[in-house]
């Protein structure tokens, strides 16, 4: 990721919007298992994000991107007392 575009999560009903300068990333969280002892507001499955949204979907999502992507949706979950689980 570029040093001079921040990182930005949005939070939308049962998606979260990311966006880097003119990158953008759509992430349906899916349901937690009901039989998990402590279930998660959301699920996001990392396996499934590979490229960005069009007209970028060209370019892949590195692990690094994917990880700086999961840190920042976990603090924007937290800042509104909610949890998340990546698979």
């Amino acid at each position: 990721m570029s040093a001079r575009s921040r990182l930005a999560v949005e939070m939308t009903e049962g998606a979260f919007r990311i966006s880097q300068g003119e990158l953008r990333l759509t992430i349906f969280a899916v349901k937690d298992l009901a039989d998990v002892e402590h279930p998660a507001d959301f699920v996001i499955r990392l396996d499934e994000i590979l490229t960005w949204d069009m007209p970028h979907d060209d370019q892949e999502i590195s692990v690094e991107e994917l990880q700086k992507i999961a840190a920042e949706i976990t603090e924007e979950c937290e800042r509104h007392g909610l949890s998340v689980a990546f698979e």
